[in-house]
């Protein structure tokens, strides 16, 4: 998504986030989970010489098409990197191909990629995803990071993000089942989720943006709608990513304590029931298979009209 200035100087990922959620009134993340069995029909079919490149030809079109669907709908899509990577070379031209016509589309593109290290390693992983269109070589608005070698392994991260007016969101308490091995970890009284927490919120010190949130922000799963409510009073300047809603079991009921006041300060990710929406029930007997963007489309305002009424 291109980068508004003033006086030359962009304007800060989190009061883009802030404007794309209050110009879409919604605050659904499409997550963009390819899956070659999943695929429509018609889709699949541009895959069938089994080649990587046309398996990654297939996921380019999946996903343009689904932006193409929810350009006008949502602020956000969030492409897994994991699906795109499967296919090799072949899969990471696709997966550049998707984020430039994301950002393209008007749409503020966060890369699941999880990435992490140290020195110039970190570094490197930060100048490769973070910045807008042509600021970087991905053109990634935002990127998610794990926290789990320390400070220091952030902190790249951090300085590329003031340097590029981009964001990352740092693994706080995941919606995995066996995130607690260690996230709910206690040391000297307190979790190491909220350890994380802290260090998200001091580094988001001195940050913040016209609307009052950092470019710092977490991932925090809805399906811990308690330890939610807990992130969101700890992490006041963070947008929170929240996912786990739809097919891992959160609901628009879990999801309310990630939100402030106002009803900003989190995006709800939701892949599969939504790009997929096509092979839910409710939606195959009405569209088919042969309409597959419209039951996108059908299920995008569902969710879009199920967090509005919860949310405000």
């Amino acid at each position: 998504m291109s980068q508004s200035t003033s006086q030359n100087k962009p304007t800060a990922f989190a009061d883009r986030l802030a404007q794309a959620v209050r110009r879409t009134g919604s605050v659904t993340c499409v997550g963009l989970d390819p899956r070659l069995e999943q695929l429509p029909t018609s889709i699949r079919q541009i895959a069938e010489s089994g080649a990587a490149d046309a398996k990654a030809a297939a996921y380019t079109q999946f996903c343009c098409d689904i932006i193409d669907v929810v350009k006008d709908k949502v602020a956000c899509v969030k492409p897994q990197a994991a699906f795109f990577e499967q296919l090799g070379p072949a899969g990471m031209v696709s997966l550049g191909q998707v984020i430039r016509y994301a950002s393209d589309a008007g749409l503020l593109v966060i890369t699941d990629g999880k990435r992490n290290d140290i020195g110039s390693t970190a570094t490197a992983y930060a100048q490769a995803y973070l910045g807008a269109g042509d600021a970087s070589p991905w053109g990634s608005d935002s990127l998610t990071v794990s926290p789990y070698l320390g400070r220091d392994s952030l902190e790249p991260f951090v300085e590329v993000c003031d340097e590029r007016a981009a964001g990352v969101f740092v693994l706080v308490k995941t919606s995995n089942p066996g995130g607690g091995l260690l996230q709910d970890r206690v040391t000297d009284g307190q979790t190491i989720y909220a350890r994380v927490a802290e260090l998200v919120q001091e580094l988001n010190q001195g940050r913040t943006g016209e609307s009052g949130y950092g470019p710092i922000g977490a991932v925090v799963g809805a399906t811990y709608p308690e330890q939610l409510a807990e992130m969101r009073a700890a992490m006041p300047t963070s947008w929170i990513l929240i996912p786990g809603f739809g097919a891992q079991g959160g609901t628009a009921k879990d999801v309310i304590a990630g939100f402030d006041d106002a009803g900003m300060g989190a995006i709800v990710n939701n892949s599969r029931n939504l790009i997929f929406a096509h092979r839910r029930d409710e939606y195959s007997q009405k569209y088919g298979e042969s309409r597959w963007q419209d039951a996108v489309s059908a299920a995008t305002d569902e969710m879009n009209a199920v967090l509005a009424t919860r949310i405000s």
